[in-house]
């Protein structure tokens, strides 16, 4: 038993707020790697490092972890389509965590898993507490089709998405920190 009653109105806006934040942070990080937006290294940079971690074509992986950052950002975002855009979310953190953030610890500040692993429990949360009164899924009606044993399906297709993806990785790629 918590410590005060949960209020659904409250309790939409504050989803509300996490999935604008959690989602709209995650599509423009990935507008950074495929457009150069918001000073991002654009499509040929992001490429080469992708290749350079041992992703190739890295131009096709890094093309398809953009796109999974800006899907699944925008789907939580405006809260449509249940657990699938928190799923794709977390297939691409739980990759960028293995492959670029492990070998630095925790922190941000050295490289570390932390900002990952922060979208990766976001979505987590936003997919296990759904969408609330204020998403699209509420809006058309979907929200209740999401049930769950849906949800933990999506969930457990996202981290073994994540986990087929590094298995196509070569080893041989050099890693920056």
């Amino acid at each position: 038993m918590g410590t005060y009653a949960v209020d659904v109105e409250t309790l939409s806006l504050g989803i509300l707020f996490a999935r604008l934040v959690v989602g709209l942070v995650m599509a423009a990080h990935g507008t950074q790697k495929l457009f150069g937006w918001f000073g991002g290294f654009g499509l040929s940079k992001s490429g080469e490092y992708f290749a350079q971690l041992g992703f190739a074509p890295g131009r096709a992986f890094a093309a398809a972890a953009s796109l999974g950052e800006i899907v699944s950002g925008l789907l939580v975002a405006f809260g449509f389509l249940g657990p699938v855009g928190p799923a794709l979310m977390i297939c691409v953190m739980v990759v960028a965590m293995i492959s670029v953030h492990w070998q630095n610890g925790l922190f941000a500040q050295k490289g570390g898993i932390e900002v990952a692993l922060l979208y990766a429990v976001g979505a987590l949360g936003v997919a296990l507490t759904g969408y609330g009164r204020y998403s699209l899924d509420a809006s058309l009606g979907l929200a209740s089709r999401w049930t769950t044993g849906a949800t933990w399906a999506w969930l457990i297709a996202g981290v073994l998405g994540g986990f087929v993806n590094l298995a196509l990785r070569r080893r041989s790629g050099t890693v920056r920190a």
